[in-house]
């Protein structure tokens, strides 16, 4: 059974910062597009970053961009959201995603183009 775990949620204050992390079992992702979404409450959940199949490329919501950095490990099978100048706007629930495809284009932002989810971390910043 496939499983995606987040941790590192928590309350923390405007300025400051968290590092999540999603420890991926059940198959390997280590050549898979792996991604973080959020979603806020009353509203869909939405892309924030993600991380090509080799490590190589990464991509950002422009909400995000210059204080979040995504990364992963490929030999423990996980990848990480360091987040960083955060914001109460930065308040959601966040979600770890991984696709079952090998491979694949340089980046991926959409919900649909990610098959395997997390249940998700609270991530909560305070004025």
């Amino acid at each position: 059974q496939v499983q995606l775990v987040e941790a590192g949620g928590g309350l923390v204050q405007a300025g400051g910062s968290l590092s999540l992390s999603c420890t991926a079992s059940g198959r390997s992702f280590s050549n898979n597009a792996m991604a973080w979404f959020r979603q806020a409450p009353g509203k869909e959940r939405e892309f924030v970053a993600t991380i090509s199949w080799n490590g190589v490329y990464t991509y950002y919501a422009d909400s995000v961009k210059g204080r979040f950095t995504i990364a992963r490990d490929k030999a423990k099978n996980m990848v990480f959201l360091l987040m960083n100048s955060l914001k109460p706007e930065d308040t959601a629930v966040y979600y770890c995603a991984a696709r079952a495809q090998i491979g694949g284009s340089y980046y991926y932002t959409g919900l649909d183009e990610y098959d395997y989810w997390g249940r998700g971390t609270q991530v909560t910043v305070s004025s």
